[in-house]
């Protein structure tokens, strides 16, 4: 159990109460700064930890099991509280920008409730490439939204709000952008998914 990769991604969970603290008051640009220091630091122990875990053969059923809790956990967390302190509204739609989020969090645990069933008939589901593209939209997505805070501090809501120019906020709809760019991806990897697990059900 306490193998270097398994001790990181530990951390890695641990660091999610930290990080949700720093974002929890939206006109903290400090706090946000941090908080984007703490997010960098758990994606790339994130990395960090399987390539660790392979180089050193110590793969394990633990870590199997810990890592891509890990993932959702901190995902979930940083989804749910951009959300909260109004993060993930932009101008012309607004709050729309929270379905795909959505999105995301229902498509986590869709197809962890689906590898769990499989588990039990011994059929893995493989990480798709378009998974891997998922994964980098959605980490540049919640990055670059955090880092918005730490630059501009809470997003324009509106056109017509007077916080700076569209051009001013290109961090924010950077985010917004590979926010929806992960969650059509979600769409189309989680229904590929879903494909392969309705063969083993009857």
């Amino acid at each position: 159990m306490l193998t270097l990769p398994n001790i990181l991604t530990l951390s890695r969970i641990l660091a999610v109460p930290l990080l949700a603290f720093l974002l929890w008051w939206p006109d903290w640009h400090f706090g946000y700064a941090l908080g984007f220091v703490v997010y960098c630091i758990i994606a790339f122990t994130d990395y960090l930890d399987g390539y660790l875990a392979r180089a050193q053969g110590t793969v394990s059923k633990l870590g199997i099991f810990l890592d891509p809790i890990a993932d959702k956990i901190m995902v979930a967390a940083v989804i749910l509280v951009l959300a909260a302190q109004g993060y993930m509204r932009g101008p012309y739609v607004g709050d729309l920008h929270v379905i795909a989020g959505l999105i995301i969090l229902i498509r986590e645990i869709a197809v962890s409730g689906l590898r769990e069933f499989l588990g039990g008939t011994q059929v893995s589901i493989p990480v798709s490439k378009l998974a891997k593209w998922k994964t980098t939209f959605q980490l540049i997505s919640l990055g670059a939204l955090i880092l918005g805070g730490a630059v501009n501090g809470p997003p324009c809501h509106s056109v017509y709000d007077n916080c700076g120019t569209l051009a001013n906020n290109w961090i924010h709809l950077t985010g917004l952008t590979c926010l929806w760019a992960a969650a059509v991806l979600t769409l189309i990897t989680g229904w590929d998914y879903l494909r392969v697990g309705l063969k083993h059900m009857d």
